[in-house]
């Protein structure tokens, strides 16, 4: 039979601590404050005196150590021979002699001089021959110094191992602030950068201030990671649905595309800790810290969950493992190990999402990259002409602009920019603005500034003579001609000296990502044509073109090797991606290249830049009288630009007419 209580229901009657007011949650928190304070205020007060007592007994030892070498100093007296001792037992003139068995010295008291001191070997044979010559004449007495034997032992063994003790009790108790023992044990955990924002009401501890409205130029990146930010602010919606959000997202593409303002952002519109750290803060000389210092790290985000882990420079921890000219590293690989293990064990849905970026994604260890780990691979490519024109407008928000800046213009002359690059131009802009005392950003600013990020800031060319000044107005006249020549848009020519150049020829950029071979080989042209412009004006070529051969060589070289552009070579890849011998992958790979065949390539690179060469003589030989017009007025204005460079290059183009009467600028230098 069960028994059931009928009686009906009553509320529980409220209790004092339901009744808790803020002033009395006030008083709580002060007091729990008060006894952690005390609690640390006696942990360190017993750290102060474990490092007293262990300094007192440094002296301590110090005293032993003094007093034991002085007490197991052997037994003085005037030095001899053992022969001369040998030598008065024979005569008789021994009185006394006394062995100590611990110092291997005997001692012997003689009427005449006195009390001399002879040591003797230490051996059974030699001991008993000595005693029997001894005793002839003389009293004989050994003296053990069985006290002695009992101090060699412990300065020998004992004194060093306790004197290391206390040394090594100091270090663990060194002060470094309120330091001790658990500093020391600090060394193998991780110090990851929790972000913290206490700006807004609703933002919580550990909330960076950054969201997608601050990104532009990305928004395929911002759509993948969309359905990041809607989990961690709704996981429920996701469990319902048996989904499992992505454990990783991976984001790789070339520097200053915003791959952390990105990570930054999916924090701040999810409203949850954001941790940053770089890959190399795991790695460590001693094998094992980085491993430690991993599972501290995770065990510290199942704690702030729903969080968010962003490891910048991923490679640097995740470096294909055995790869390497001399093998792999033991430190590294067991950290990788670690990383591997952390991300597949602990829990999907335990609101942990682990962002890493990489400018080297294909370096990167193949289990790093599997499904279950880094699942969802995001690339962040340098922005587009929209994507360009969104981030000037973005950057421009909140800055004085003159309203006759166009930010289209700005974004078709800005091809191949990044976002960094791009907010560096804001930046340049302003200070120059500052500098020369305006109230507004004008199109010269940006101008100027667009042209320092390419080309670095202007320099006095004072230190070129008027021959070497015209020399580099031929040179720069050069490419201009062949550019346009060859169908291309010049934007601007200088002999404005900026960074380690002596001049710049800008081309107008584009987005492309696809070169035919003939474009490519104008483009070798065109690097080759400040060389050929001396050649043709002066006979011979000068040391200014060392940049451009080394470009037009690089890019014959790839169109051989890499894109199969060369008819001696073939449809063959023979090099891969730049920067990979470090890893020893390409040093491998060439191994397996026949020497003919590396003969074959060196003989086609030559060939292609001597063909690009030619182009870009026979130009200018059709062009020289433009050539020397161009030079002429470079040399005159410094620098050529706009419709002014466009009419005065107008000639040297396909089926063009005679140009219109131009009007210059000159750049005065800074």
């Amino acid at each position: 039979m069960t028994m059931t209580d009928d009686r009906p229901e009553t509320a529980t009657p409220p209790t004092a601590a339901d009744d808790v007011t803020p002033v009395q949650e006030r008083l709580r928190a002060v007091g729990i404050e008060l006894l952690t304070r005390l609690r640390r205020v006696r942990s360190i007060r017993g750290i102060r005196l474990v490092r007293l007592l262990l300094v007192l007994g440094l002296l301590a030892m110090a005293i032993l150590g003094y007093s034991g070498v002085r007490y197991l100093r052997p037994v003085e007296g005037r030095v001899v021979p053992m022969t001369s001792i040998l030598e008065l037992a024979s005569l008789g003139a021994i009185d006394e002699a006394v062995l100590y068995d611990q110092d291997a010295r005997v001692r012997v008291t003689t009427p005449n001089s006195g009390a001399v001191v002879a040591s003797y070997t230490r051996s059974d044979s030699e001991t008993t021959r000595l005693v029997s010559a001894l005793a002839k004449t003389a009293e004989v007495r050994v003296e053990p110094q069985t006290g002695k034997q009992v101090a060699r032992l412990l300065m020998q063994f004992l004194f060093p191992v306790t004197l290391l003790a206390i040394l090594f009790g100091l270090l663990l108790t060194a002060s470094r602030g309120e330091g001790g023992a658990a500093e020391f044990a600090e060394f193998s955990k991780v110090r990851a950068g929790q972000r913290i924002d206490t700006a807004g009401p609703k933002r919580r501890k550990g909330v960076p201030a950054v969201g997608f409205s601050d990104i532009a130029g990305a928004q395929t990146a911002v759509t993948e990671l969309a359905e990041v930010v809607d989990y961690l602010r709704a996981p429920e919606r996701f469990h319902a649905m048996g989904a499992l959000p992505p454990k990783g997202v991976l984001l790789f593409g070339p520097p200053g595309c915003g791959k952390t303002l990105l990570a930054k952002a999916v924090a701040g519109e999810a409203g949850v800790p954001f941790f940053s750290l770089s890959g190399a803060e795991f790695v460590e000389s001693l094998v094992g810290v980085g491993a430690a210092r991993v599972r501290d790290l995770f065990a510290q985000l199942r704690t702030k969950a729903p969080a968010i882990l962003f490891i910048d420079e991923l490679d640097a921890a995740g470096r294909k493992r055995g790869a390497g000219v001399g093998g792999g590293n033991d430190e590294r690989e067991q950290t990788l190990n670690q990383i591997l293990v952390e991300m597949d064990g602990f829990d999907a849905i335990a609101g942990v999402v682990v962002i890493g970026a990489t400018n080297r994604p294909d370096i990167l260890d193949p289990a790093l990259l599997r499904p279950g780990r880094f699942d969802r691979h995001v690339v962040v490519e340098r922005p587009d002409l929209t994507g360009r024109f969104d981030i000037l407008r973005l950057y421009a928000q909140g800055r004085p602009v003159d309203p006759s800046v166009d930010l289209e213009v700005l974004a078709a002359r800005t091809a191949g920019f990044t976002g960094a690059d791009l907010a560096n131009v804001w930046r340049e802009a302003a200070l120059l603005a500052v500098r020369a005392g305006a109230t507004v950003i004008g199109p010269d600013e940006l101008d100027e500034a667009v042209q320092r990020v390419l080309a670095g800031p202007k320099r006095s060319s004072g230190a070129l003579s008027a021959d070497e000044r015209r020399m580099v107005a031929v040179h720069e006249a050069g490419h201009a001609v062949v550019a346009a020549a060859l169908g291309r848009e010049v934007d601007r020519v200088s002999v404005v000296r900026r960074g380690t150049g002596l001049g710049h020829a800008a081309m107008m950029r584009d987005d492309r990502m696809l070169l035919k071979r003939s474009e490519l080989l104008d483009r070798m042209a065109c690097s080759l044509a400040g060389k050929a412009a001396e050649e043709i004006v002066y006979g011979e070529p000068s040391t200014g073109a060392e940049a451009d051969i080394e470009a037009a060589t690089d890019l014959a070289r790839n169109m051989a090797a890499r894109w199969g552009m060369s008819e001696g070579i073939g449809p063959v890849r023979i090099l891969g991606n730049d920067a990979e011998v470090f890893l020893g992958r390409d040093l491998a790979s060439m191994q397996s290249v026949s020497p003919q065949t590396l003969d074959a390539l060196d003989t086609e690179i030559r060939v292609l830049v001597e063909e690009a060469e030619r182009v870009a003589l026979a130009k200018l030989t059709t062009a020289r009288a433009l050539l020397i017009t161009v030079a002429d007025r470079l040399e005159e204005l410094e620098t050529l630009e706009g419709t002014y460079l466009a009419d005065l290059l107008a000639p040297a183009r396909p089926g063009a007419t005679a140009p219109a009467q131009p009007r210059g600028r000159r750049v005065r230098e800074s």
